[in-house]
């Protein structure tokens, strides 16, 4: 079975191109569901950021929070990296799981939907890198505009992962997502055709 790992910077549009995979019938494993199950009330995950965090890391309902947990821990590399270090090991059991699903499926191909497949060090997991990319400012655009962030608090969530232009370098496929939804479903055709006969 083949593993392709998708990912892209924040508000570049990766979520989309899963959609889009998704709907011409590839088999998608999203690190963000798998994230949110990783932390669900009762998960051992959960427990240890609280420990880590305290209770302020908790919504009334006894979920995470996530708004207060990333304001704490964005721009606080020391406490980046101890939440990366509770969430990331549990994701990758859940990720390791379905994997094995899809491969007693007899799944040819899977895509693994990891945004920060750079920084968590998780390229050698994957046999194949499909990037997407937004120029800087479009991306900055999207999270004011769609995600209603103050625009400080964008600046601050792009300059945390690694810069666009090295992970161009490492990727084996990249999609620009600077169009139109056309553009993009064009571009994901376009770019599916290539991983296929690569």
């Amino acid at each position: 079975m083949r593993i392709i790992g998708l990912t892209g910077n924040i508000a570049s549009g990766k979520s989309s191109v899963a959609r889009l995979l998704a709907e011409r019938g590839i088999p998608v494993i999203d690190d963000d569901v798998l994230a949110r199950e990783a932390v669900a009330p009762g998960s051992p995950a959960l427990a240890r950021i609280v420990e880590r965090f305290g209770l302020e890391a908790l919504a009334p309902d006894g979920t995470l929070d996530r708004t207060a947990l990333r304001r704490r821990v964005f721009g606080a590399p020391l406490e980046l990296d101890a939440l990366n270090a509770i969430v990331h090991p549990a994701v990758g059991r859940l990720r390791d799981v379905a994997l094995d699903r899809q491969r007693a499926a007899g799944a040819p191909v899977v895509v693994c939907d990891i945004p920060l497949l750079f920084e968590a060090g998780l390229t050698g997991s994957v046999d194949t890198i499909l990037l997407v990319d937004a120029p800087r400012d479009v991306r900055l655009d999207r999270l004011v505009r769609d995600r209603g962030l103050a625009p400080a608090e964008a600046m601050q969530m792009i300059a945390a992962q690694m810069p666009a232009e090295l992970k161009r370098a490492r990727a084996d496929v990249v999609i620009d997502n600077d169009g139109s939804r056309e553009d993009l479903a064009a571009r994901v055709d376009a770019a599916w055709r290539a991983l296929q006969s690569a």
